[in-house]
């Protein structure tokens, strides 16, 4: 089985497991720990996936990490991922449980994608835009891509607006194209 749809399918568990008990607010807190602690940390990812280092290490060093951060359902499911030898996707686990989670609440997730980081009053104003195109609310995915050279790409759901400049350069370089050929 594939990886990610390994990880959709112990996310859907857990978020149905949350919602039973009345805790997919406080289990997406842990998730959004989880994949933020993950992400942030070569020396953790490492460990996740060495397929030398033993089961009990892994278990120690997640336990230290996690247990006093985390709730009891998050704890279970790294246990459950331990036991099935699926540690490594614990990270794509949380990411996606997130996804879902926001889906569930109705919330969209705007992917940025720009030279250089967006500053917190630059997310704001974007925020803002997606509300106003989509009339949800929204999480921001910021990307940073320097091949972009400025501007920016935004993306929610199915809608791309394309404002970077590596985009106006091209549709220059075609219409400069386009007019040698007449």
């Amino acid at each position: 089985m594939n990886g990610s749809r390994a990880a959709i399918r112990y996310a859907k568990a857990i978020l149905s497991f949350a919602l039973e008990q009345q805790k997919e607010v406080e289990v997406n807190n842990d998730m959004l720990l989880v994949a933020k602690t993950i992400q942030q940390s070569e020396d953790l990812q490492l460990l996740l996936n060495s397929p030398v280092l033993k089961t009990e290490l892994k278990k120690a060093a997640l336990k230290e990490v996690f247990a006093n951060k985390t709730s009891a359902l998050t704890i279970g499911l790294i246990n459950l991922l331990i036991d099935n030898k699926r540690l490594p996707i614990l990270g794509e686990v949380a990411k996606k449980y997130n996804v879902i989670y926001d889906s569930l609440k109705g919330i969209e997730v705007a992917k940025v994608t720009t030279a250089i980081p967006l500053t917190e009053e630059l997310n704001q104003q974007v925020l803002k835009k997606v509300i106003e195109i989509t009339g949800k609310k929204a999480t921001i995915e910021s990307i940073i891509d320097p091949d972009i050279i400025g501007g920016f790409i935004l993306r929610v759901g199915d809608i791309q607006y394309d404002a970077s400049i590596s985009n106006k350069l091209q549709l220059l370089k075609r219409t400069f194209e386009n007019e040698s050929f007449r």
